[in-house]
């Protein structure tokens, strides 16, 4: 039912993605953000806690994900997330259209921000990567919110010099106060002209850089394991990760491992917070090759970071 790790499959994936692109201009490249404005709100006394959830949809068939479940499959296990108490969701993998209708079907109340992939070519020329399908629309990173999102921009991040891009996308749930961003990280091989040439930590970089230490709930479908003692992946973790801020599954101040999230047995997705953790919960949603990951923070504590 499920397809080879990303780490793996990522490489494959990328055959398909020019067949699948639109030539835009950068201009075009614009985060796209529905229905309510951004105007502050103030959240009540008894709703000083936010859960949220990351999410690779696999929801690009072509990518490997034909046989992951429907469109209204992955709309159902949306649900079920908000359900469980997810207020803000931070998805990978999914299609503008189907990131809509999920934002629809939860109702007036949430909104919904989305940042489409890009291919770079040979030429400089950026293009967009569609979904399959007609209507369907780019494939990108969403965030749907129960609360109205404000300050929501695109974090500069390394990219491939020719190749998929993926990014950062950032908003704030004014509600409570609390920055909120989404990444989705390059996988090794990422870039057709340097092929050797390693991103993720740079990307990682970018993305610590560009939250606050206490106020924000940020992670997604990172594509690196946990910097574990024994794990080649420890020189690409930033210094600050896992001190400034805790890590969902994190159990400890010295612990750096976690659940996995994959059908391979790793964990690849990861939420972080300077906020403290009250619960810390990995859903099969049975809809894609990833696991979702939540986290409950409470506003009102800050977080033991050891």
């Amino acid at each position: 039912m499920f397809p080879a790790p990303p780490l793996t499959a990522g490489r494959g994936r990328l055959r398909a993605l020019l067949a699948a692109a639109s030539a835009v201009s950068l201009s075009a490249l614009l985060v796209m953000v529905s229905p309510a404005p951004d105007a502050p709100g103030t959240a009540r006394p008894e709703d000083r806690t936010l859960t949220v959830a990351t999410w690779n949809t696999c929801g690009v068939r072509r990518w490997g994900c034909a046989g992951t479940g429907s469109e209204a499959a992955k709309g159902r296990a949306v649900r079920r997330l908000v359900d469980a108490g997810a207020g803000v969701l931070l998805l990978q993998e999914t299609c503008v259209r189907s990131a809509e209708s999920m934002r629809e079907a939860l109702g007036r109340s949430w909104n919904l921000s989305f940042l489409p992939y890009t291919w770079r070519d040979v030429n400089g020329r950026v293009l967009t990567v569609r979904c399959d399908g007609a209507g369907s629309g780019p494939a990108g990173l969403a965030i749907l919110s129960s609360h109205p999102l404000s300050a929501v921009r695109e974090v500069s991040s390394p990219q491939p010099v020719v190749g998929l891009r993926r990014g950062i996308l950032c908003a704030t749930v004014a509600a409570h106060g609390v920055r909120i961003c989404n990444a989705h990280l390059s996988t090794p091989g990422s870039d057709r002209a340097e092929p050797d040439r390693e991103y993720r930590d740079g990307q990682l970089r970018a993305l610590v850089a560009a939250v606050p230490a206490r106020n924000t709930v940020f992670g997604g479908d990172l594509n690196l394991r946990p910097p574990t003692a024994d794990g080649s992946s420890v020189r690409l973790w930033p210094f600050t990760a896992y001190r400034t801020h805790r890590e969902c599954d994190q159990t400890s101040a010295t612990g750096r491992s976690g659940r996995a999230t994959h059908e391979s047995g790793h964990k690849l997705d990861y939420l972080f917070t300077g906020l403290r953790s009250k619960r810390c919960a990995v859903y099969d949603t049975g809809v894609s090759d990833h696991r979702a990951l939540l986290i409950q923070v409470d506003m009102r504590a800050d977080a033991d970071t050891g």
